[in-house]
């Protein structure tokens, strides 16, 4: 949670509701991957985190500890699907050598990136599932329309922040200014959210590389949620597979806490990650946009009016089938 991350499991379920805004935050923390979707036209987003970290490199043999924060702040303008995107990361380290017995502090903006994300394809979008107003079996069955995702694309631009700092071999660091690309996907399985990113990183550089991310986030109520990742990068200056998990809790609907831990599955070098964070929204620009044209007031025909009398007796009768009561014929 997707990065959907978090604790909206109910995000985008209804079609009539508005395209990308949802009634609490869209945070893509406490996990790496990113949404599909955007905050919403004129609504801002900051999501920081702090983290602390432990890594040794049995080859090499080198120690490093350290902590670090990351911020991203995210923008909704021009379109409703459009999203821009600053990140950056602060690092500060202490790196010691078992071979040579020397030991160095660094410490510095370790990345920066600007960005730009669009929803290209919304599967609810225009979409209205009715309702069988005489079976509750109908109603809830496994719907194939989930496996149908909705698909983003992202460009960025990398800038090189650290200029030398933290440099050691097999260390995943932008060198030099670089592009971007990336394909995101969400799709929503009742209480669950999959977010997957596949990004081709710093093109036409030495360290060119093609990461991945896949994120599943649970539901447990409309205040708690529980995440578990896979985050792969692949590429000939550093290969890795990271696994996390963690939780996020929404005090109030703009505000979200999260916590997290994360390690690898090699020695070269093995990495421990344990971190949290807060996200915050500002909405209160927010214009409502809908994806369908309301009916107008006043005009109800008396067609309309006899299927809406018949939904109402059809959905008393199946209350009342759920409940065990009696059913009036």
């Amino acid at each position: 949670m997707s990065k959907i991350k978090p604790l909206l499991l109910l995000l985008f379920c209804a079609p009539f509701a508005h395209a990308q805004f949802t009634d609490v935050i869209n945070s893509n923390r406490p996990g790496k991957s990113m949404g599909a979707f955007s905050v919403g036209r004129t609504v801002i987003q900051a999501e920081l985190g702090f983290h602390t970290f432990r890594e040794y490199h049995t080859i090499s043999e080198y120690d490093v500890e350290g902590i670090g924060s990351d911020l991203q702040v995210r923008y909704g303008a021009f379109f409703e699907q459009l999203e821009f995107i600053l990140d950056a990361s602060y690092q500060n380290e202490v790196y010691k050598s078992r071979t040579t017995f020397r030991s160095r502090r660094d410490a510095g903006l370790k990345t920066i990136s600007l960005g730009a994300k669009f929803l290209l394809y919304d599967p609810l979008k225009n979409y209205e599932q009715k309702p069988n107003l005489y079976s509750w079996k109908a109603n809830h069955k496994f719907s194939w329309r989930a496996f149908i995702p909705a698909v983003g694309v992202y460009g960025g631009i990398n800038i090189d922040a650290a200029k030398g700092k933290f440099d050691r071999p097999y260390y995943p660091i932008v060198d030099k200014w670089s592009p971007t690309l990336g394909l995101l996907t969400q799709n929503q399985f009742g209480r669950q959210v999959l977010c997957m990113n596949v990004m081709l990183d710093q093109l036409a550089t030495q360290r060119e590389s093609i990461d991945y991310v896949i994120t599943l986030t649970h539901g447990f109520n409309m205040r708690w949620s529980g995440f578990i990742e896979h985050q792969g990068f692949v590429s000939e200056w550093y290969s890795d597979a990271i696994f996390r998990g963690g939780a996020a809790w929404l005090p109030i609907k703009n505000v979200q806490i999260d916590a997290s831990i994360g390690a690898n599955i090699k020695e070269t070098p093995s990495l421990l990650v344990g971190g949290i964070g807060v996200s915050w929204r500002f909405d209160a620009n927010y214009e409502d946009v809908y994806l369908r044209i309301p009916k107008e007031k006043g005009k109800e025909s008396k067609e309309d009016k006899k299927k809406k009398k018949d939904k109402d007796k059809a959905k008393k009768r199946l209350d009342a089938i759920e409940n065990g009561e009696p059913v009036k014929e």
